[in-house]
């Protein structure tokens, strides 16, 4: 299999409705949201997905956020705008706006919040693996 990965970014401002921390008061952060695609073939001029195509329609899914407070936008009303919550929306509209051969093969979408912490959201891996991690109530 062969994986394309590509990034761009967004400035927002958001808050944790349900967080019982500093989060919970409005920040900003300069995202970066990165997508990985497989495919099992190469096109003729030896491409498996073009790398300024997926850049293309990451830019135009950050541009729906850049500059906006995400608690205040549709995709988001109901929904905590934590980066987990983010990474599954560039996920979902990925798959709607991707080739319908190359949709089938979106790994993940991935969002930095910082340099040194990311969430990801993308299909249960086959084979299982470790269970998903559960944070502790309290």
């Amino acid at each position: 299999m062969y994986t394309v990965s590509a990034q761009a970014h967004y400035d927002a401002a958001h808050f944790l409705r349900h967080h019982k921390g500093k989060c919970a008061r409005l920040h900003g952060h300069r995202y970066v949201v990165e997508a990985a695609v497989q495919a099992a073939e190469l096109d003729e001029a030896g491409l498996a997905f073009d790398f300024g195509d997926l850049k293309a329609i990451l830019r135009e899914l950050a541009e729906e956020l850049d500059h906006e407070n995400l608690n205040e936008l549709p995709m988001f009303q109901g929904v905590e705008t934590s980066a987990e919550n983010q990474a599954r929306w560039f996920h979902d509209e990925l798959k709607r706006r991707l080739p319908a051969d190359l949709a089938g093969g979106l790994l993940y979408a991935r969002i930095w919040e910082s340099p040194t912490q990311w969430a990801q959201y993308g299909p249960a891996s086959s084979g299982g693996g470790m269970p998903a991690y559960r944070a502790p109530s309290l």
